[in-house]
């Protein structure tokens, strides 16, 4: 098990939650939690209670990818994606810092970029708004080439996805 922290850009921790471990590797973790909250009308997806959240983590990208399952039948809802410093992982701990810009992506390819209002707001450095717009444009070029976490090898069983190994950590 692991210990995700979830962190606002002034390093004050507003959530943590644990998963379970998928794979891991120099500088990056996969892992698996379940949405333990109260259903959420997003607008662009709904998550409830239960639904299987498979997670990527960087120590050496701006961004975290969270791949949504349906907790009833394990269905693609689609991929979220946080804008963050990159991730301090260690044994069993993961911190991640969120800048607020979010990307969403459904299962179709309708792509979301989220929280811009609020991603202007922060009192950021200007090389760390620039690598935060650097890692949207890295997440729209993958998902577009259905590359990395979104090749949809992320849909499949965890012991499915740990056979195929990890993509483009």
């Amino acid at each position: 098990m692991i210990t995700v922290h979830k962190l606002d850009h002034n390093g004050v921790e507003k959530i943590a939650y644990e998963g379970k471990v998928i794979e891991r590797g120099e500088g990056w973790v996969i892992l698996e939690a379940r949405f333990a909250r109260e259903r959420m009308e997003l607008g662009y997806v709904t998550l409830t209670t239960g639904d299987r959240f498979v997670e990527w983590f960087y120590a050496d990208r701006w961004y975290n990818v969270f791949a949504i399952h349906d907790a009833a039948d394990d269905s693609p809802k689609g991929w979220y994606c946080n804008i963050t410093r990159p991730a301090r992982i260690e044994e069993g701990q993961v911190w991640a810092e969120d800048l607020a810009l979010d990307f969403f992506v459904q299962p179709s390819g309708r792509e979301f970029v989220l929280d811009e209002d609020e991603f202007e707001a922060l009192a950021l450095a200007p090389e760390e708004v620039a690598a935060a717009r650097a890692a949207l444009s890295e997440l729209k070029t993958l998902a577009a080439r259905r590359e990395g976490p979104f090749t949809g090898k992320d849909f499949r069983s965890p012991s499915a996805l740990k056979q195929s190994g990890p993509t483009s950590p």
